[in-house]
């Protein structure tokens, strides 16, 4: 996937502000909102996509550290200090592991607005293209949304940026989930009688016309009702998506990356072996397994143990083959365990049961044969969430949602660490 110098430097941005400024390759922003030609919003769509993997590396490594999931063994402390709590630390307002998720999903979420704006400003597309830019804008904007209310939880999230200079509130967070949620639906509603007239990348590749996309949707609606504990809606949304219990689990929407000039490299490979910049596997993760689950084979035993600032770990990741490995974004596994997971809520048991055994059968495992009672299985899903999902982005708000993310479920690693239940709200926010 090629990454374009489209219309604006919006990879500048580092909070909600948007500067006019001109690109030599590309439009200006006066010219996008003045009767935007189809190529001109194709650049915007493009831009949108490529933009979407930019920062996503932080937002899976801090988490996935708070949640005891990984430790990030580099040239920097903060990694293994703050995000752990080590010896009463907090969590930085204006550090990397905030600002970077946060600044690059709204740099994503600025895109989305200008094409939006653009979109009602020109004559040049048909109303039903301009209803498939709309739908595709309002989906990925809601899905970094998304993301940026995982980290902040509480805090709530700024939803209305369209307007730099009249930012809207901080809303709770409930209220940050009923946005998000109307945002997908307002999207898919949009794309009854849309026409996609740009093109997406192959890691889109089976969900790129309107009526595909629309299964894409709501399996992102799907994941977020999920995060809220709305079950019956996370239901609804589920049954509406790509999910499919008998079908192949890889199926998904995707990140790709290529050694392309001025593409993106998957930022969390990690060359095997290496002593410096790797993603060990935490102890607990290694020790919980169930010995015959194939899912072990995200793991990498390393000849010499790692060991940093009082942390060590025998196994480091194998999620991905290559530098050009592609990223899921969702995939049939997720969709699932979200299945699961929302029958098991609404008393569904055996219908949650029979959900997690096609994940269980997939990794190698025969059958549940536990308790048949919603706190077993809870404890069974949370298990194979952990593993179906590890290194994704997924634990921490696993954890969070049942109580979980806090010292009498997690192992503290060093005597006056501490477990965070979620992110402050970045220092350029002025709150």
């Amino acid at each position: 996937m090629r990454t374009l110098l489209y219309v604006f430097l919006l990879c500048l941005c580092t909070a909600c502000e948007l500067d006019e400024q001109f690109d030599p390759n590309g439009p200006s922003i006066a010219s996008v909102l003045n009767n935007a030609t189809p190529a001109e919003l194709n650049l915007l769509a493009t831009g949108i996509e490529a933009d979407m993997r930019v920062g996503y590396a932080s937002y899976v490594t801090a988490t996935g550290t708070i949640a005891r999931e990984l430790y990030i063994f580099d040239a920097d402390p903060r990694n293994t200090e703050d995000l752990l709590g080590k010896e009463e630390l907090t969590l930085d307002a204006n550090t990397f592991y905030i600002t970077a998720p946060f600044a690059s999903r709204y740099t994503v979420v600025k895109v989305a607005n200008v094409l939006l704006q653009a979109l009602d400003n020109t004559t040049l597309v048909t109303d039903a293209e301009k209803a498939g830019y709309r739908a595709f804008a309002n989906t990925i904007k809601a899905y970094m949304l998304s993301q940026v209310l995982d980290m902040l939880g509480t805090n709530g999230i700024r939803v209305d940026v369209a307007d730099p200079e009249n930012l809207g509130p901080f809303l709770s967070e409930s209220a940050s989930y009923d946005a998000i949620l109307g945002l997908l639906d307002e999207a898919n509603a949009q794309l009854s009688g849309a026409e996609f007239t740009f093109t997406l990348s192959d890691g889109f590749a089976g969900f790129n016309t309107p009526e595909s996309f629309s299964e894409f949707n709501r399996a992102i609606a799907a994941r977020v009702a999920t995060r809220a504990a709305r079950y019956e809606a996370a239901l609804d949304y589920v049954n509406a998506s790509f999910l499919d219990l008998s079908g192949d689990l890889e199926e998904g929407v995707e990140h790709v990356f290529s050694t392309n000039p001025g593409d993106l490299l998957n930022p969390l490979f990690k060359t095997p072996g290496q002593s410096g910049d790797q993603l060990v596997v935490h102890p607990r993760i290694i020790g919980n397994a169930t010995e015959g689950d194939n899912r072990l084979d995200k793991f990498r035993q390393r000849e010499q143990t790692a060991g940093q600032d009082g942390l060590n770990g025998q196994f480091e990741t194998a999620l991905y083959e290559s530098a050009t490995s592609p990223i899921d974004i969702i995939r049939n596994e997720e969709l699932v365990l979200i299945y699961a997971e929302a029958n098991i809520n609404l008393g569904n048991l055996e219908e949650g049961v029979a959900a997690l055994n096609v994940v269980r059968n997939a990794a190698g495992l025969d059958d549940y044969s536990g308790a048949m009672t919603q706190e077993a299985l809870i404890d069974e899903l949370l298990y194979q969430r952990c593993y179906s999902l590890w290194g994704e982005g997924h634990r921490m708000f696993d954890l969070r949602r049942y109580g979980r993310l806090n010292a009498d479920f997690l192992p503290i690693d060093r005597s006056g660490d501490d477990v965070f239940t979620q992110f402050p709200i970045p220092l350029s926010e002025g709150i």
